[in-house]
């Protein structure tokens, strides 16, 4: 099979598509042939060395999400059989199969191009909500709201009749206007513009890394009610949120049937074919995607 890989950490250029040995579906896992894999922040953490402790020791696929066709079964799979149409999470997804270790059928409805979007950021979206004050009108801030999980993160929370204020640059405010949040400039002096709005804040979300918890914690006033899956410092007190003390996939499913029903909105930035992931990469470092980039593949 086909594979985009890298054999050394590095800018987008590295990536590169060669051929591999097919990978084989383990205990609890599936392997798919691939239609879509979407690329996540720590994709580019990952091929830029950034999480490295010494060089890259032999190449290594790129891809964390993917929806496909499952052509293979591992030992213990229930509930899905072999021509089924899944998505999940893996590692090395842009590839032409994949190994999908948390995965779920793909409601009708919804595309593998879309399915392909879900993975991370519906858990790590609803990961993030279920460590914040979800009581029927609390308010939360989420930094960070108009990006891949900020957008899921903020309907959810609207669903669960939070009051929602999102950073957003002011060519996106109109999207979280349309989401359910109310729209806020995001850069220093944060809290203040927040309190003006709003008052009292109840909780917070880091989602962009671009140095708000401390404000964060600050306009909240209890660094327990503060999460950021960016900033690993430590500095503030806010809750460290990366998926290491457990992840939870329910909420993937669920989503993808809001999204399937036309009760939730997917915001995708754009999709462009497999052979352009060293471009998708780029775009997504730019910081300017709004929404999820996907690749098809075939």
């Amino acid at each position: 099979m086909r594979a985009v890989r890298y054999h050394e950490y590095g800018g987008p250029e590295v990536l590169r598509i060669e051929n591999t040995d097919s990978p084989e579906a383990g205990p609890g896992q599936v392997r798919i042939a691939v239609g879509a894999a979407s690329v996540n922040p720590m994709d580019l953490k990952l091929r830029s060395g950034a999480m490295a402790s010494g060089p890259l020791q032999r190449p290594r696929g790129t891809g964390l999400d993917a929806a496909g066709v499952v052509d293979q079964l591992g030992p213990d799979v229930t509930g899905v059989q072999v021509g089924d149409r899944v998505f999940g999470a893996g590692s090395g997804t842009l590839a032409e199969q994949a190994v999908l270790s948390s995965f779920a059928p793909v409601p009708d409805g919804l595309s593998l191009t879309q399915a392909a979007a879900l993975p991370t950021v519906a858990e790590t979206a609803g990961r993030v909500l279920g460590l914040l004050p979800d009581e029927p009108g609390s308010v939360l801030v989420v930094d960070g709201a108009s990006g891949g999980v900020g957008t899921i993160l903020v309907q959810l929370a609207v669903r669960r009749g939070l009051q929602v204020v999102g950073t957003a640059s002011a060519g996106n405010q109109d999207l979280l206007r349309r989401l359910g949040a109310t729209p806020i400039t995001y850069g220093p002096g944060l809290a203040e513009r927040v309190r003006a709005l709003v008052g009292q804040v109840d909780g917070a979300a880091d989602l962009a890394g671009k140095g708000s918890p401390a404000e964060l914690v600050e306009l909240v006033g209890d660094a327990g009610r503060v999460v950021t899956i960016a900033d690993f410092s430590g500095t503030t007190g806010a809750v460290v949120s990366s998926g290491s003390e457990g992840r939870s996939w329910e909420t993937m499913a669920e989503v993808a049937d809001l999204v399937a029903a036309g009760e939730l909105e997917l915001v995708m930035d754009s999709e462009l074919d497999w052979s352009q992931a060293s471009e998708a990469h780029r775009r997504a470092e730019s910081g300017q995607a709004t929404g999820k980039i996907v690749l098809t593949i075939g």
